[in-house]
């Protein structure tokens, strides 16, 4: 059995779906790496503004929102980049081919045309 948090998958899923291990192994690092940004950028953010906090007088719970809404956008945004790349391996590794990026495709339409206007 494969475990997959605290939960267990069957035999018969996991032997279905051999990349389930890795795929569940960089999600929980994707959520690490969520909550170490949560944590040292809500701390990074606290220490900056008490580092000013003669040139800013507020409160010190403003202090406090202010780092913690910081710290939750930060871990949010690395969450969600990391849970991408987790979206991305499962895909290889249930269909052997990457997905295609739109940003990319786009890029690429807009440079060849870009090419073309300025080619004779």
């Amino acid at each position: 059995m494969v475990n997959l948090g605290l939960s267990r998958v069957d035999d018969a899923v996991a032997a279905k779906h051999p990349g389930l291990g890795e795929y569940a192994a960089c999600q929980s690092n994707a959520f690490m790496k969520g909550i170490f940004t949560f944590v040292t950028g809500t701390a990074a953010t606290l220490g900056l503004q008490m580092s000013i906090q003669r040139k800013l007088k507020y409160p010190f719970q403003w202090h406090v929102l202010v780092a913690v809404v910081t710290g939750s956008v930060a871990s949010y945004w690395v969450t969600r980049v990391e849970s991408q790349k987790c979206s991305h391996l499962w895909l290889f590794l249930e269909t052997g081919q990457l997905p295609t990026d739109v940003h990319t495709v786009i890029g690429t339409s807009k440079q060849e045309e870009a090419e073309r206007q300025m080619s004779p």
